[in-house]
């Protein structure tokens, strides 16, 4: 039985082997990627948070001041663009220093299609207003006569959306 050769005998990729000791050295400089991660919302506002995402930081080769690449999607893209001054001084005064020296935004993930599909959490929707009762009650009774269920159900919905408008 042979055993396979690797392809790139005995070499390895410069980047491969000297990626854990520039992530130490950033942590050791109060940078940790994953603070930028967890605490993304209270870094840039609830309102940049809830159309971006941060997907990587990396280092340029002195190894001084990263490059934040920034997910978003396409119509959001421009705002981001112009509040990336801004969102670089954010993320900086977490850090204390110039640690993030660019802002880099796309719209798809660095690592691919699959992987960086965007999702992020929008505002919460308003609460629907509730009904007042005697305006529930008006509906139910013009309604009432009416002998198939479905059309009632749907007689009752618009009288009550009529009616609420009529009040406002």
């Amino acid at each position: 039985m042979q055993r396979r050769r690797s392809s790139t005998r005995g070499f390895k990729r410069t980047a491969t082997l000297l990626n854990d000791q520039i992530r130490r050295a950033g942590e050791s400089r109060g940078f940790a990627v994953s603070r930028l991660l967890t605490h993304w919302a209270e870094i840039v506002g609830q309102d940049t948070a809830a159309i971006s995402r941060p997907v990587k930081v990396g280092y340029g080769k002195g190894g001084i001041g990263a490059t934040l690449t920034v997910l978003t999607t396409g119509p959001q893209a421009p705002m981001l663009q112009m509040q990336k001054q801004q969102l670089r001084d954010k993320v900086n005064a977490i850090y204390g220093y110039n640690a993030i020296s660019r802002i880099r935004i796309t719209q798809t993930a660095p690592t691919g299609f699959a992987e960086g599909q965007a999702s992020f959490d929008h505002k919460p929707k308003k609460p629907k207003p509730t009904i007042a009762p005697e305006i529930v009650a008006e509906a139910d009774k013009v309604s009432r006569e009416v002998h198939d269920g479905e059309l009632r159900a749907a007689l009752e919905r618009l009288g009550r959306n009529v009616l609420s408008k009529q009040k406002r």
